[in-house]
């Protein structure tokens, strides 16, 4: 067997043309953004000097994914998600190069900033849901849960990548660079999505005598009845509000606990994104033999578990490794989660199921934000950590105490 052939059969999603397009794309343009998360977010610390504040940017972003979320499956059921994500991209990359011109005419202020946050939480909205269920027409039901584990390695890949450069082009040369250089990146998936032909699929008929509330109530209606995709949404929205404020709680347990300064943030992200990378690697690899309710909730248990660690030490080596641990933990469980989801899903009710799953993953996120800056501001970021860690711990205790046998059939 040559190395073809082996990657082939280790990832054989890989072996459609489409999804390597658009894999390849998404490679490039992801470190791009996660180099605008480290400088945004260090920008905005130094700005306002407020945990707080940066809490607000990443609530603000995600307010319209709460907001709309449930809305955007329905537009997505109803058009091709190949346009659909081709304009948000677009615009992603327009909003990243109006930040850094602003940032390099030296005239940004917090509230644009904020601005902007706000205007990509209205294309992420739609980006987000109609990414994730493109991808099964990029593979179909079979490599599924392989395209979405190398989906994700290529996302942690980036959050290695990015916020190294990042910290590095901040000391060096500021800001702006980084997000000029992200809004290049958006190039290489727009290219990719020209490129892409999907045949076959259709969408659902916009027809005006089909009303959006209706569609909006049968998708909801399905996911109430079907158990195992309630049980892992009602999951999924818990750990998303108390246990995935990183965004938030790194940069303030860096300046604020272990007194570093941004290239130091940057390396502990890409820290956190090599145990991500790691983990969907890994879970990459083992796909053939199905989603295993193992993952979902081995990665739930080592999430809460590392946050208390981080919370009760200051080293700065150790909080590497701890965070390491977090991402190979988190991409675990959110990359099974997303994968039973989608295969438990019918297709015509696919785009509102994962517009459910982008509400409770991302949509939240404000709740969470501001949940994360508002104790950190008050107790600090370790006590919100360890608070964290508990949440994460105790629900999925709950989950398998009195929800498995009613999702899977048997006890634990």
């Amino acid at each position: 067997m040559n190395i073809t052939e082996k990657l082939e059969y280790s990832f054989p999603s890989l072996k459609h043309r489409n999804f390597r397009l658009f894999w390849f794309g998404q490679m490039i343009s992801l470190i791009g953004t996660w180099m605008q998360n480290i400088g945004q977010g260090w920008l905005v610390l130094k700005l306002t000097n407020s945990s707080f504040l940066l809490g607000l940017v990443s609530a603000v972003q995600f307010l319209p994914m709460m907001l709309f979320s449930l809305f955007a499956g329905v537009v997505i059921d109803r058009f091709p998600k190949r346009k659909l994500i081709l304009f948000t991209q677009t615009s992603f990359a327009i909003s990243a190069f109006i930040l850094a011109t602003l940032t390099a005419l030296k005239i940004i202020n917090y509230w644009e900033i904020l601005a902007l946050a706000l205007f990509n939480g209205f294309l992420n909205t739609i980006d987000m849901p109609a990414r994730q269920s493109f991808i099964i027409d990029l593979v179909g039901k079979k490599d599924l849960m392989n395209a979405i584990a190398l989906n994700s390695a290529v996302f942690n890949a980036a959050r290695i990548i990015g916020p190294g450069i990042a910290g590095i082009l901040i000391g060096k040369l500021g800001y702006a660079v980084c997000f000029y250089l992200n809004s290049a990146s958006f190039i290489a998936v727009i290219i990719g999505l020209i490129l892409i032909t999907v045949e076959g699929i259709t969408p659902k008929t916009n027809d005006v005598k089909t009303k959006i509330f209706d569609d909006l109530r049968d998708g909801l209606i399905y996911i109430k009845n079907t158990p195992v995709i309630l049980t892992i949404i009602l999951m999924i929205a818990i750990l998303s509000t108390f246990s995935m404020n990183f965004n938030v709680l790194v940069p303030v347990f860096t300046k604020d606990v272990l007194h570093r300064e941004a290239t130091d943030y940057g390396l502990l992200m890409s820290a956190m994104g090599t145990g991500a990378l790691i983990g969907a690697l890994t879970l990459a690899s083992v796909s053939r033999r199905g989603v295993k309710p193992v993952y979902l909730f081995g990665g739930s248990i080592g999430l809460g578990i590392f946050q208390i660690f981080i919370g009760i030490q200051s080293s700065y080596l150790l909080t590497a490794f701890l965070l390491a641990l977090s991402g190979w933990s988190m991409i675990t469980f959110s990359s099974s989660a997303n994968t039973t989801i989608q295969i438990n899903s019918a297709d015509e009710f696919r785009g509102r199921v994962m517009s459910v799953y982008s509400l409770v993953f991302g949509g939240v996120t404000p709740i969470g934000s501001l949940y994360a800056g508002t104790l950190s501001q008050k107790f600090g970021s370790h006590i919100t950590f360890i608070v964290s860690g508990i949440i994460a711990l105790l629900y999925t205790l709950y989950v398998l105490v009195f929800q498995y046998k009613k999702v899977y059939g048997t006890k634990v």
